[in-house]
């Protein structure tokens, strides 16, 4: 047995990191993006205060009727634009929607300006609530600084600073609240979306390996037989047309193996795997000297010993150029060892690599090296 000096091509790349993501209500289906709006409706109890003001000013009613309008306005907004602009994910890009909405809130704000002049920074809160959860984090916290500096220069400009004490420390608690809350939610979602690609990339390393494994084999029979069946066309026809009947058999199987593979149903079983290496191995001229007995071979470690002796006889019928080779079974493993050229410094390609894998993660380890006698090359899985 020689090793398969064959890799496999390269698979698309997986989804990578640092991909902004906005509106994840529609791809995020935890509870947090679906119903995050509901923590936004909560506070706007506090709008209370804006309101109570608005109606103890003495000003024209149907200022005030504008006033409270904008307000009711204002709220609305608030939560229906947060609810559909929510950001996840560290992106770079502003999201021009939330551009739109935010300068409609402000705007809102600005009309209760005539009825309640520099109290009107009271709804500065959810201003910095908005953009801490709908743009990028480094243009949140520009925003976050710029409503901080304006909660306190305006009233301290209008000579009304010692009655705005309380909303400096309010806009502090929301500010450090909303950033805690969204670097947090970053956190979680880049988690998630690592987590998915690395899903993502294990499940494609199957699907190629379990491609290469029935391809290999599949196909290396396919060869050997077309060749034997080319040599028989001159001798003896009948035992030709057997080996093509065979070889559309063998051809309509591996169709069904590929198509079950992407589909994450195949499971290799060992019995057919013996019968599988006997065909091919006879069919390459190879003597087969096989198992008669499967039994002795833990039930939990079969599928992985079937693909191992699947990939260790195509790769024996492939390089060997071998005359006999030995397969073993036992309650420890596996062996198969051939007479042939040997592992000539050959590196290890796909096909190795993923019996690796298969093995290691049936908790196992998988050796080759020269025969017992120097000759060939000999493949063992200890389990």
């Amino acid at each position: 047995m020689a090793v398969d000096p064959c890799d496999a091509g390269d698979l698309a790349g997986a989804p990578q990191p640092g991909t902004a993501v906005s509106g994840a209500h529609s791809t995020l289906q935890d509870p947090w993006s679906r119903y995050g709006w509901v923590m936004a409706a909560v506070w706007l109890a506090f709008l209370g205060f804006p309101v109570i003001e608005v109606l103890r000013e003495s000003a024209p009613t149907w200022l005030k009727v504008v006033a409270l309008a904008a307000i009711a306005s204002f709220a609305f907004v608030y939560v229906w634009a947060m609810n559909r602009l929510w950001a996840f994910g560290e992106g770079r890009r502003v999201n021009p929607a939330a551009v739109r909405w935010y300068a409609l809130l402000i705007a809102l704000c600005l009309v209760t300006v005539p009825v309640l002049g520099v109290e009107a920074v009271g709804m500065a809160p959810f201003l910095l609530s908005f953009a801490m959860f709908t743009f990028p984090m480094r243009h949140a916290f520009g925003i976050s600084a710029v409503l901080l500096a304006l909660a306190v220069g305006l009233p301290w400009w209008a000579g009304v600073f010692g009655s705005f004490g309380f909303l400096t420390i309010i806009l502090v608690i929301v500010f450090i609240s909303t950033a805690v809350t969204r670097v947090a939610n970053n956190k979680e979602f880049d988690y998630t979306r690592t987590k998915d690609a690395l899903r993502i990339a294990s499940e494609r390393e199957r699907v190629a390996r379990d491609v290469h494994d029935v391809l290999g084999h599949s196909l290396t029979v396919v060869a050997v037989k077309t060749e034997l069946a080319e040599r028989l066309l001159d001798v003896d026809v009948e035992r030709a047309r057997a080996e093509l009947i065979e070889i559309r058999s063998l051809t309509r199987t591996a169709l069904a193996e590929i198509r079950e593979t992407v589909g994450g149903l195949r499971v290799a079983a060992l019995g057919d795997e013996v019968e599988g290496a006997r065909m091919a191995l006879t069919g390459a001229g190879i003597a087969a000297d096989l198992p008669d007995d499967l039994t002795v071979v833990d039930p939990r470690h079969r599928t992985v010993l079937a693909w191992v002796l699947r990939e260790a006889v195509t790769n024996v019928v492939r390089h060997s150029g071998a005359g006999q080779c030995v397969i073993r079974l036992s309650p420890a493993g596996l062996v198969v060892e051939d007479d042939g050229r040997g592992l000539r410094g050959g590196k290890e390609g796909n096909g190795i690599r993923g019996l690796r894998e298969r093995v290691a993660g049936a908790g196992g380890s998988l050796t080759i090296g020269p025969g017992t006698d120097g000759r060939g090359a000999r493949l063992q899985v200890r389990l």
